[in-house]
């Protein structure tokens, strides 16, 4: 009897001591890194993928902000100097000191074809139509310019949740045929890491997806706010031309 309670006692030690369900034997937790180090080719390249679109998402960001923040800065003074000011060549000066306003670009490609008509020695046939088109020449490439990189971020918005999802998919689907080939019956240790890395991908595919979506809408409606103003622009100045330059 005496052997039968040292034997029980002895057993209660070892596990309590160091059995795998042990209060005090916390299992090892890995690191994100750990778990990027461990994992299969297909999701590190998904994931160096997706780091990347995320980083170029983020300097098209800090760039089209400062940029749409000057064009807007820069119209606006150009505005009031062309409504304060009767004399088209100090306002050309004045549009030549602001390349980033649209607005101030457009004046200055009609206001070079309204010289050039103005300066033949013969009547120029169209004239105004002249004056017309390279009005609507300068909106194009300036709504052109405006829009740069933008694609970029709708791609990535678009495109990177389905990117981390199939570096997901690949990622549980090779933890499973791991498992399948296993005699281990330790279910959750064998396939728990594998899907932890999987979903990881999912995981930075939205964090690329969820600003690149945020930014072009942002971004969208500040171009239309200035692609506005260049067509108010544009009919306002075809409407001074025709009344008071070329009658």
């Amino acid at each position: 009897m005496q052997h039968v309670i040292h034997t029980y006692l002895h057993s209660l030690a070892q596990t309590g001591a160091g059995g795998p369900h042990a209060a005090g034997g916390a299992r090892h937790v890995p690191t994100i890194w750990e778990l990027m180090g461990q994992a299969t080719v297909p999701v590190k390249f998904v994931v160096v993928i997706l780091v990347l679109m995320s980083i170029t998402c983020w300097y098209i960001i800090g760039y089209k902000f400062l940029y749409l923040q000057r064009a807007a800065r820069e119209t606006e003074r150009f505005l009031k100097t062309f409504w304060e000011t009767r004399q088209l060549n100090l306002v050309a000066d004045e549009a030549a000191k602001l390349p980033r306003s649209p607005v101030s670009q457009m004046f200055r490609a009609g206001y070079d074809e309204l010289r050039k008509v103005r300066g033949a020695t013969e009547p120029v046939e169209g004239g105004i139509e002249n004056v017309e088109r390279a009005l609507r020449r300068a909106t194009s490439n300036e709504t052109t310019a405006l829009e740069s990189m933008m694609p970029f971020l709708a791609t990535t918005g678009s495109t990177a949740p389905f990117i981390g999802l199939f570096g997901t998919v690949y990622g549980i689907m090779h933890a499973f045929l791991q498992l399948s080939g296993s005699q281990d019956q330790s279910t959750i240790d064998r396939v728990g890491p594998g899907i932890a890395e999987a979903l990881f991908t999912t995981a930075v595919g939205l964090v690329a997806a969820i600003p690149a979506v945020m930014a072009y809408n942002y971004f969208l409606r500040r171009i239309r706010v200035l692609a506005s103003e260049m067509d108010a622009f544009g009919n306002d100045f075809l409407n001074i031309v025709r009344r008071h330059i070329l009658k």
